[in-house]
């Protein structure tokens, strides 16, 4: 992880540039970003497949973004893309909270309560498309959807009011079926009445106080009366959360905490005298991220990878402290490691691929390449593995194949005239009717007609 925004986990969304909101709704919205991680999305995503089938979704077509933001807040827009808050993760006391929510949500999108938005949505890039719901989704939660709104949305009034926010109605509809979910899936739903509880203590605050999600999820007590009744009668309702996902749980907070909390409060939390995994997790990032005492760090992370050789995040975290070091060398054995242990983590092998870059040998440029073109499969909407990529083929002197992928890069920042300008010059190096020749004329025209939208207002 790398919350400087250079290393392996930040993704920026520059909201406040793309959209031009109230005074209020940009100091809500400034520095918002998102956080790319392999443990804590695999985390979530393993907590939410199973709800996903339940409700009878597709879990490959439902977009999990984590949001750097301290706030309690997870919502659903643009169809299927889930956005939760790593507030909302840090705060939630036990795994059950978490999949309550993820649960609820789940119902918000298998109930197709926010599946239409306008034209300017529908049309926009994925990394656009997260930039302007992240944007609304600030103004909203701070009681003023106002300017943004209007400006992304065409000015329509109906799009503003329903954007982001959901009726009563609907939220006791996705109660239902998150109940139903979390049934068919034999977890109890304690979870979900012990989030609402907490919540309903809030209503009274104004809208500038209180969490973000009781501005977007109005809250009554009819639903946590209706919560509350279906536990009592649950089969499930003492059903405890596995070991693994309370292992998982403890382990993502843990992790979390330590990257976004001064060093002080994450000792404070998790002490010297704690000895338990997600406790020195915690404390070795700190060591390295927050005081740079890289050999602690180090010592912590050896010490965990020698009671557990077979977990690859702690070899990703060994690699990464000795990457960003400046010791690529010493770094290549802990993310081998950590690909090796998990080969169908796209996010693993890019880091894999970046630190065969950084040798800058014609062998390891190789390899980095085989590294890339596996990757990308999976993570091709990350416009920083296509930059990877772009590296890759360069070193080895394949540079229509650089100029397509910086194109790419550039379209999934919503840089348009630059996509179109590498585009072109693709076209130009590549041969005549391949397949990456004809892909870059589709980002050409893409961009040109990006570029020429945006500029006409």
């Amino acid at each position: 992880m790398d919350m400087r925004g250079t290393g392996r986990w930040i993704l920026s969304v520059a909201v406040a540039a793309l959209l031009a909101f109230s005074s209020s709704s940009a100091a809500y919205a400034q520095g918002r970003s998102l956080i790319r991680d392999a443990e804590i999305e695999a985390t979530i995503r393993d907590f939410a497949t199973p709800l996903f089938h339940a409700a009878g979704l597709d879990p490959d077509a439902i977009d999990i973004y984590i949001v750097k933001d301290d706030s309690l807040n997870a919502f659903v827009a643009g169809g299927q893309n889930l956005f939760i808050h790593t507030g909302l993760l840090i705060r939630t006391r036990d795994p059950l909270e978490l999949i309550g929510v993820i649960a609820h949500e789940t119902g918000h999108i298998a109930g197709g309560h926010l599946a239409r938005t306008a034209d300017a949505i529908a049309s926009a890039s994925n990394m656009a498309l997260v930039a302007t719901i992240l944007g609304l989704a600030a103004g909203i939660a701070a009681g003023n959807a106002g300017a943004g709104a209007a400006i992304a949305l065409g000015g329509s009034n109906t799009a503003q009011r329903s954007f982001l926010e959901y009726s009563r109605t609907q939220e006791s509809a996705a109660d239902q079926a998150a109940l139903t979910y979390l049934d068919q899936t034999g977890q109890s739903s304690k979870g979900l009445d012990e989030f609402l509880r907490t919540l309903s203590g809030q209503e009274l605050l104004s809208a500038g106080r209180r969490d973000p999600y009781l501005n977007t999820h109005p809250m009554s007590q009819d639903r946590i009366a209706a919560v509350g009744a279906h536990m009592d009668r649950s089969e499930y309702r003492d059903r405890p959360a596995t070991e693994d996902q309370i292992r998982r749980h403890a382990r993502m907070v843990a992790k979390l905490y330590a990257f976004l909390k001064p060093p002080a409060q994450t000792f404070r939390k998790y002490p010297e005298a704690d000895t338990s995994v997600p406790a020195r997790y915690a404390r070795a990032v700190a060591y390295y991220d927050q005081l740079h005492e890289l050999d602690k760090g180090l010592e912590i992370v050896r010490g965990l990878i020698k009671e557990f050789p077979d977990d690859p995040y702690f070899h990703e975290l060994e690699g990464q402290i000795l990457f960003e070091n400046g010791r690529p060398a010493e770094a290549l054995p802990g993310y081998e490691a950590a690909h090796r242990l998990d080969p169908k983590s796209g996010q693993i092998e890019i880091l894999l691929a970046r630190c065969l870059l950084a040798l800058n040998t014609p062998e390891a440029d190789q390899r980095a390449l085989r590294h890339m073109e596996s990757a990308i499969q999976t993570e091709d909407d990350w416009s920083s593995a296509w930059r990877e990529l772009a590296i890759a083929y360069g070193r080895v002197g394949r540079l229509g194949d650089s100029a397509l992928a910086l194109a790419e890069q550039f379209a999934r920042q919503g840089k348009w005239r630059e996509a179109e300008g590498q585009a072109k010059r693709a076209q130009a190096q590549l041969p005549k009717g391949s397949p990456a020749a004809l892909r870059a004329l589709d980002v050409e025209e893409q961009a040109r007609r990006e570029y020429e939208r945006q500029k006409n207002g």
